[in-house]
Order: C-alpha cells, then sequence, then structure tokens
C-alpha cells in the first residue's frame, strides 16, 4: 500500500499479547484513516452501550495517510474510544512528533482492548511491537514518563502518555505525547488509564511510501509556495503569537466566553492576548512535524508565585483558564496550564468546570465549606489551586473532576453547565456565532469546534465570510463544513493549513487541494464526489455510534443561557442562539428523521 503503510497493531491487554493485522484496502479507501479507520473500527468491534472505562471498551490509535509524509502540517493522528464524560463517541486529534513516527514504523492504527492486571507500556521498535511493565512509571507525570521512557527505550523514541488524572480516572483527562501535545477531550486519558496502559513508545525505521512521489513533492512544494507568497515575506500570525492571537479577534465579535458565559466580551483581554504571551513569556515558537506554520509556544514564567516553564499556553486555554474564569493574570493561567499538561488532563474543560463552580459559589449553591475557600471569578490563586487538586482527586477536586455537568447536577443546578453532550464548550459563544452553536448541538462527540470550525467563516473570513448572526443560511454550510473536517483529520492534518490552502473558497466547500495530495500519495483515484462522500460517511458514522449509545435529537441542544439569555454585550448583544430553527433544516440536508437519526435510505448510500 501507498501512503497507508497496511498494518495494524491489536492489543490484548488482557492477555498481554500483540497481534499484526493488515489493513483492508478497501476500508482505508472509503474511511481515508484516521478518524475514518478509527470509527469504521470502533462500530465493528465496540457495543456503544458499554461501560467506557471497562475491559469492553477498545481504545483506538489511528494515523492518516498523509500524517508522517512532506504534506504541510501532515502530523495528525486520532484517539477514537467511548468517551467516559459524554457516553457518546470521541475523537482527540493531536500532533507533535509521535504520529508521524508511528507511520515511520510502519503503522496505521493500534486497538487497545481489554485491561491489563498491572500497568504496562507498548514499545514499537520499528517492525517489533511488545508490552512491558510500567509499575516504575505509575504516578509519574506526563514529563517524567517521558524522560523515563526515552531513557530505557531508544534515542530519538517518540512517547504518548497518560499523567496522574488519567490513572484517577479523571472524566477528561488527555494522553500527552511529545511532552506538551495533547489529545486532550472526552477523557481519553481515563480510558487509557482504565486499561492499566501508562504510555506507547515508538521508534521508527522507515519513510512512509508513496504512489507518485514526483507530482506529491512537485504539489507540495506549490502549497509551500503559496503558503510563502500568501505571507508576503512576513511570519505568519500563528508562529508570531500562537493560538492565543484570537483572543482579539473573539473580543471584537463579543463571542469571547466570560464569567461562564455570562459576557461575550472580557476586561482584561489585552492581559490574555497572544501579543502579551510573545511579550512577556515566550522562549521560542515551535512546530510540529512537517509544519511550516509553528503555532506552537515554548514559554517560561518567572513569577516567583506561579513560576514554570512547558508549553502554551493555547488560545482555548486563555478562554477556559482565563476568561471565562475572570481570571487577567496570565501568569496564573500559565502556571494551570502547566499542570494539566504534566498531569494530564484538558484545559478547555478544567477551565470551564472551574468557572461553573465559581458561578455555583456566587450564586450561594456551592458552599464554601466544601472548597476550603472563597471561591470567586478572577481569583488566580484558586484557579492554580483547584487545577491542581483535580487531578489529585483531593477534597473539592474529586467532584471537579467529572466534569462541570456532574458538578452543577450535584448541587441542583445542571443549567449552569456550559456544555453539549456534558462536553464543555470550546472558546466561543454561540449565541454571538450562530453557526458554531449548530455545530456544538449536533457534533456526536460533544461540544467541539475541531468537529467543523464555523469560526473560520463566521468570524475569520476563511475561506469565505458570512454573517456570524445569521441562522437561516448556516444549515448545510455547517453540515458541508463538518463532513470536509471529517476529511481533514481521516488524512493526517491540520486544519490551521488545510482550511486556507486546501479547501475552495465557494459555497460548497470543495476539499480539492487535499484530493490532489492524497492521490499522489495513495494511489486510490479519489474523486471529488468520493472524497466528498468519505467525508459524510465519517461523520454519520459516528452519529450511528452515538445514535446507539441512546443519544438522539433531545441531546442536541445548548443550555438554556445561550438559547434564551440574550448577550449583554458586544456586537451581539440581545442575541440568542436560534438552534431550534436550524436544527430541522440540518437534519433534512443530512438525510436524518426528525429525531436526528440517520435513515436507513442515507446509511445505504453512505455504505454503512
Amino acid at each position: 500500500m501507498y501512503g497507508w503503510r497496511g498494518k495494524i497493531l491489536r492489543v490484548d491487554l488482557t492477555r498481554g499479547r500483540v497481534q499484526e493485522e493488515s489493513s483492508d484496502p478497501r476500508i482505508a479507501k472509503d474511511f481515508i484513516g484516521g478518524r475514518g479507520m478509527g470509527i469504521q473500527r470502533l462500530l465493528a468491534e465496540v457495543d456503544p452501550n458499554c461501560n467506557p472505562l471497562g475491559p469492553e471498551n477498545v481504545l483506538i490509535m489511528a494515523a492518516g495517510p498523509l500524517t508522517g509524509t512532506k504534506a504541510p502540517t501532515g502530523a495528525r493522528y486520532m484517539v477514537m474510544t467511548k468517551s467516559p464524560l459524554t457516553g457518546s463517541v470521541t475523537c482527540s486529534n493531536s500532533g507533535g512528533q509521535f504520529p508521524a513516527e508511528l507511520k515511520k514504523a510502519g503503522v496505521d492504527l493500534i486497538s487497545f482492548h481489554g485491561q491489563a492486571a498491572a500497568p504496562v507500556y507498548l514499545w514499537i521498535d520499528g517492525e517489533k511491537a511488545e508490552l512491558r511493565p510500567a509499575a516504575h512509571l505509575w504516578g509519574k507525570t506526563t514529563h517524567e514518563t517521558d524522560a523515563a521512557l526515552q531513557g530505557e527505550t531508544a534515542r530519538g523514541a517518540r512517547v504518548a502518555c497518560i499523567g496522574p488524572a488519567g490513572e484517577r480516572g479523571v472524566l477528561f483527562a488527555s494522553i500527552m505525547n511529545d511532552r506538551d501535545r495533547a489529545a486532550g477531550r472526552s477523557g481519553v486519558g481515563a480510558v487509557m488509564g482504565s486499561k492499566m496502559l501508562k504510555a506507547v513508545a515508538v521508534r521508527g525505521a522507515g519513510e512512509v511510501p508513496l504512489f507518485d512521489a514526483k507530482a506529491f513533492d512537485e504539489f507540495v512544494k506549490k502549497l509551500n509556495k503559496r503558503f510563502r507568497d500568501n505571507l508576503k515575506g512576513g511570519k505568519h500570525p500563528l508562529n508570531l503569537h500562537g493560538t492565543a492571537v484570537t483572543v482579539m479577534a473573539t473580543q471584537n465579535f463579543g463571542v469571547l466566553p466570560t464569567r461562564n458565559f455570562q459576557q461575550g466580551t472580557f476586561e482584561g483581554w489585552e492581559e490574555i492576548h497572544g501579543e502579551n504571551l510573545t511579550r512577556k513569556y515566550l522562549v521560542r515558537p515551535k512546530a510540529c512535524f512537517s509544519c511550516p506554520i509553528g503555532c506552537g509556544r515554548v514559554t517560561r514564567v518567572d513569577d516567583p508565585e506561579f513560576r514554570g516553564e512547558g508549553e502554551g499556553p493555547e488560545y482555548e486555554t486563555v478562554y477556559s483558564l482565563g476568561s471565562n474564569c475572570g481570571v487577567a493574570n496570565l501568569a496564573a493561567v500559565t502556571k494551570a496550564n502547566y499542570i494539566c499538561n504534566e498531569m494530564g488532563m484538558d484545559t478547555i474543560s478544567m477551565g470551564s468546570t472551574i468557572a461553573c463552580a465559581m458561578e455555583l459559589y456566587e450564586r450561594g449553591y456551592l458552599p464554601e465549606a466544601d472548597v476550603g475557600r472563597a471561591l470567586r471569578f478572577g481569583d488566580a490563586h484558586a484557579l492554580v489551586d483547584l487545577t491542581l487538586k483535580t487531578a489529585q482527586r483531593e477534597g473539592i477536586g474529586d467532584l471537579l473532576a467529572l466534569g462541570s455537568y456532574r458538578l452543577a447536577a450535584h448541587y441542583g443546578h445542571p443549567e449552569l453547565a456550559m456544555v453539549a453532550k456534558k462536553q464543555e464548550f470550546a472558546g466561543y459563544d454561540p449565541r454571538g456565532e450562530q453557526g458554531m452553536g449548530l455545530a456544538y448541538a449536533t457534533s456526536p462527540v460533544g461540544a467541539s469546534h475541531m468537529r467543523g470550525d464555523p469560526a473560520y467563516i463566521e468570524l475569520l473570513g476563511v475561506p469565505m465570510l458570512l454573517d456570524p448572526l445569521s441562522w437561516d443560511d448556516k444549515a448545510e454550510l455547517i453540515k458541508d463544513w463538518q463532513d470536509v473536517f471529517a476529511i481533514i483529520d481521516a488524512a493526517g492534518l491540520c486544519v490551521f493549513f488545510s482550511v486556507r490552502n486546501l479547501v475552495t473558497p465557494t459555497r460548497d466547500i470543495r476539499p480539492e487541494g487535499i484530493m490532489e495530495l492524497l492521490n499522489a500519495a495513495t494511489g486510490a483515484g479519489y474523486d471529488l464526489e468520493e472524497l466528498v462522500r468519505a467525508g459524510e460517511r465519517i461523520f454519520n458514522a459516528e452519529r450511528l455510534f452515538m445514535v446507539k449509545a441512546g443519544l438522539s435529537r433531545e441531546d442536541d441542544t445548548l443550555p438554556p443561557r445561550i438559547l434564551r439569555e440574550p448577550l449583554p454585550d458586544g456586537p451581539g448583544q440581545g442575541s440568542v442562539c436560534h438552534l431550534e430553527e436550524m436544527l430541522d433544516p440540518y437534519y433534512q440536508v443530512r438525510g436524518w428523521d426528525q429525531n436526528g437519526i440517520p435513515t436507513h435510505e442515507k446509511l445505504r448510500e453512505l455504505g454503512l
């Protein structure tokens, strides 16, 4: 096979066995790779009604056919499983160097089954793969684990691992690779911890074979030239200031979530803005494998109260730990981000859960005795303290570890959790960005900007600009955008390059550049209709898993605050999210019934 490596590792943790299987070329083409092959495998092997933290659940790591190639940003892989946070499917995405190393070792996908009797890690050295004891690693941070495994495996090995949060079952625990890159959302780290799997370490032994290497290289050169020409000799804003540069845009549009989504603007936004991060704490930018952008931030904080060093924070982190908690102290936000990385937790859910706790406290629903201190918006020290307590599941941290929905429900006010399908929102208030509201509500993994991010279209004008406050034109657009993002994820690319340089800016959004890369890499001979259909197939397969897990239209909703409380400030002042007006038209263009369930005709059409 070309692009695809043709090998799947099936790891039976209960019996301590690693078996090698061959990739099915038909499945590879129909589902592309990464996210697509992951959901195909989950549907085939997992009961959607299983206990997410039980041995019957399966954890999948899958790379795409462009992962590990010279394709710009060809550095992504997916972690897929049934989520303990949402009860639905999840697919957490990460970059760095680990995914490319996995492909260089000849692996398209790893599926982990059962549960080990004692901690283990998987070591892949070229063509060889084995399970090794990991009791000596249990309890270590992600940074400590990475260093230890590089010392005991091989120089140049790449590591994906969990920290103490995953071991202790924090429902939004992440899997960290290359120290600070996160497959962050939906509790994939908790599933890994429940299987007593501490880490995967890999050293590759070859390159990814290409069907037409000459055509592939020529197209890559053209893409990189186009990228450089667009910058006109300058540097990309993401390279200069990282993703936190987005703060200015969301603040200006009035969709920067503040104090648990009570407002859409934050008076302290300049303090947490990317330019301030660059000025105060940036050591250097850092790029993932084969990336021309380099949006990663290597940072160091010398503030004696919040001293630390590592990577980040990203935009989603400065929103969730910053404005959403009313905290304008960038040193504290960065420190809490370091704790999340080292303990292995999703910064979005962490910050949003603390924000929810702050509102519960200020409204008198959360007793001070339960926290051991006053808990008000803007308290930087509480932010850092509660982040660490959550990872340790100490005191109130044991409740915070369950996420904001379960926390708010515990105190009798689930409406104060800003979630869809029990997963916390990303950093965009859907009252001021209607398409984002529809995307949050209909995402099978719960609220996520990475299942089709309309902020590109509604705020940034990439690859086109539409009014963020309109809702009657969003149903078909969100459907198409979700399908394109499924293609990007399945191919193994990052959205930052793909959306701007590989998607044609027309009303029907065509992934022509991705098709050209895939055909040169794999020889699959996709035409545009076939590739778009593959994206639709992947999204519907995820929806099918969600439906089989017991979720339907009643779960495609948003909190009462978003649907009934108008934005109090910003350009969208007075607006609510018009979800109900968008939902039926969306189901119709999807080919789903009125309950949001794919029809038999649609499933047959997609080969599902």
